[in-house]
């Protein structure tokens, strides 16, 4: 749902290297990470977001599936970046007409500016094609380091479009931290892997997200996790209010 804009000019430069724009980009569970897809690699993402609690109107809502694409599109090894599209539908009849969203992100690995530099990226998502309605226009910027036997630790900050990241009274709240922690169990098996992440601001993409996923090759993954959302009276759209919810998230590397 995963799922923003220095990048209104860095997409463009970028889309105009590619001649496929190809996600959410690259994530933790929820919200975006300093990994960026290598030159050449498209990734396919399919997420699903199922509720298991009923809405404020006693109901169990409509889940939330995310279809998409991202690829690598520098031959860098300093330097990375990636562009993506995603096929999103939120249950909704209106914003399901409009379904599709764009996201890019460039960003250095750990250690390219000297050795024990942490990675940095800054990325957009959720730039929609209906103004006013899927807009969401978000931007970021992200540090991360990987700590021996504790793992990466990252921090970020987002901002988007006030008018439609909003709290439950309808005023503007598009703006926050970015905080995860991530680890390969190579203890237990190299397929392994262990996150927690949130996401700030008191909107509807406030979230606390915790989960694991498992590589059954080297290119095939799937993540599972349960996502606690912190602003559940969040205006996010005309039908459903923001119950938590069981994610899978299957990622595949073509």
């Amino acid at each position: 749902m995963k799922k923003i804009n220095v990048l209104a000019i860095c997409s463009i430069a970028l889309f105009s290297t590619i001649n496929v724009a190809m996600a959410t980009g690259s994530t933790q569970i929820w919200i975006p990470s300093t990994d960026i897809q290598a030159f050449k690699t498209v990734h396919l993402g399919i997420d699903n977001y199922i509720r298991t609690e009923k809405q404020l109107d006693g109901k169990i809502g409509a889940g939330i599936y995310d279809f998409g694409l991202t690829a690598g599109i520098l031959p860098f090894g300093k330097v990375q970046a990636e562009v993506g599209i995603d096929y999103l539908s939120m249950g909704d009849n209106v914003y399901d007409v409009h379904p599709i969203y764009f996201n890019a992100k460039v960003g250095i690995p750990e250690d390219s500016l000297f050795k024990g530099a942490p990675a940095i990226a800054v990325g957009a998502y959720n730039f929609g094609t209906k103004s006013s309605l899927t807009n969401y226009n978000m931007v970021y910027g992200l540090i991360a380091k990987t700590i021996p036997v504790v793992g990466r630790i990252s921090v970020g900050y987002y901002t988007g479009n006030k008018n439609l990241l909003v709290d439950e009274n309808g005023k503007a709240s598009n703006s926050g931290l970015l905080l995860s922690w991530d680890r390969a169990m190579t203890e237990i098996s190299d397929k392994l892997w262990l996150a927690v992440d949130y996401q700030g601001g008191k909107n509807y993409l406030d979230a606390l997200n915790l989960g694991f996923s498992w590589a059954f090759s080297k290119n095939v993954s799937i993540i599972f996790a349960y996502d606690i959302y912190n602003n559940k009276n969040a205006i996010y759209n005309s039908t459903n209010t923001n119950a938590n919810s069981f994610t899978t998230q299957l990622d595949i590397n073509l």
